[in-house]
């Protein structure tokens, strides 16, 4: 069942989402540099999310056996892991790489939900239209969540300016409404059909957020529950804001103010 937000639900929200996005414009980038691991990374993520009165809200995230409860603060994926990666010590970052954090962050009992994928020093022309293109996506799909609208409008726009650049969306992970919990309804695909799916309407709030791969859309689930992957191996793009409708058009919680 979706739950509307009021003026001053979205008003908690984005007090977590804005810790979210300090740490990803003031603290996370003079750290992703070649030679850091992502178990590293992740400690600066808690750090910086406690230290601002809050606490992250993936560690110790349980969806149930047999998948153990999520070990860590921040997701971090590099390269052909779309999603859910877990950070290592053994995992170096280096030249070429991309990295995609989402955090989650709770804030009095109201959560915030972003997620950005960085570059690691050079990247090659093909994987910089990746990221142009999966922000892009976002800030298109953003566009869409309007006052009568639908949640298949978002999808389809996001789809369809995905597969006119040569890439792929994917199908298995999407969008979710947000706020009183990590994950509430509704569901918010980046793929539909428009006029399709849940009415947009003022006091929802959603986590709009393309999956963008640079070969096919088909995944794997690694063995350890979470890791989720490419399966030709192909890298893969993440780009999140969570964003509520107020006065019928599109409020982003998740950037910078």
């Amino acid at each position: 069942m979706i739950k509307l937000k009021t003026l001053e639900d979205i008003k908690k929200i984005k007090e977590a989402n804005q810790i979210i996005a300090r740490l990803y414009e003031d603290i996370i980038p003079k750290y992703m540099k070649a030679g850091i691991s992502t178990w590293e990374l992740d400690q600066i993520c808690e750090d910086y999310i406690r230290s601002q009165g809050a606490t992250p809200g993936t560690k110790g995230y349980d969806i149930g056996w047999p998948t153990p409860p999520y070990p860590a603060a921040t997701c971090i994926s590099v390269n052909e892991k779309i999603v859910h990666g877990i950070p290592s010590k053994t995992e170096i970052l280096k030249e070429g790489d991309i990295v995609s954090l989402d955090t989650v962050t709770v804030l009095d009992g109201y959560y915030g939900d972003a997620a950005k994928t960085f570059a690691i020093g050079n990247i090659d022309e093909r994987t910089k239209k990746l990221l142009e293109v999966t922000e892009r996506a976002r800030s298109i799909g953003i566009e869409q969540a309007v006052a009568g609208n639908t949640i298949g409008d978002i999808g389809s726009a996001i789809q369809l300016y995905v597969e006119r650049n040569g890439f792929s969306v994917v199908r298995e992970f999407t969008g979710h409404g947000v706020g009183f919990k990590m994950h509430e309804d509704p569901y918010v695909p980046n793929y539909g059909k428009p006029g399709k799916g849940e009415l947009i309407e003022n006091g929802l709030v959603i986590a709009i957020e393309p999956m963008v791969n640079m070969g096919t859309f088909k995944i794997k689930m690694l063995k350890d529950g979470w890791s989720v992957v490419t399966q030709d191996k192909k890298k893969s793009a993440h780009f999140e804001h969570s964003v509520a409708i107020v006065d019928g058009k599109p409020l982003v919680l998740s950037e910078k103010e």
